[in-house]
């Protein structure tokens, strides 16, 4: 019987249960799969609500980007059409303006929630 998860032997049972199905060869839509389906989000909502993970560091993620796409700090500067400013920003002398978190946001798909956090840090 699938229930909400409310502590943490319900947690270590349902990631046991969990380990179980993925080991067998689940068809789509079978009632494993379905039963595997909701342990999962179940066993997400639990998580994030007792293990919240905080916000990435902007100049982490920028940086984390770059290493996934083996961009240059040279590409970067064009991205953000400052080439003199990505040191700068790299080093914690300049912040990000909202111009260059748009740009970083649709060009390389770096969450906007983890690049704000340094605008509102600017702002408040």
């Amino acid at each position: 019987m699938l229930k909400v998860i409310k502590t943490e032997q319900e947690l270590d049972t349902a990631l046991a249960r969990v380990y179980s199905l993925m080991q067998m060869d689940l068809v789509s839509d079978s009632d494993e799969y379905n039963e595997l389906e909701v342990l999962s989000i179940l066993i997400e909502k639990y998580e994030s609500e007792h293990y919240p993970i905080a916000p990435t560091d902007p100049i982490e993620a920028i940086k984390f980007r770059m290493e996934q796409t083996n961009m240059s700090k040279k590409d970067l500067a064009k991205i953000l059409k400052y080439e003199s400013r990505v040191s700068e920003i790299f080093s914690g002398k300049r912040k990000l303006t909202l111009d260059m978190v748009k740009r970083l946001y649709n060009d390389l798909g770096i969450p906007a929630q983890s690049l704000l956090k340094m605008l509102l840090l600017i702002m408040f």
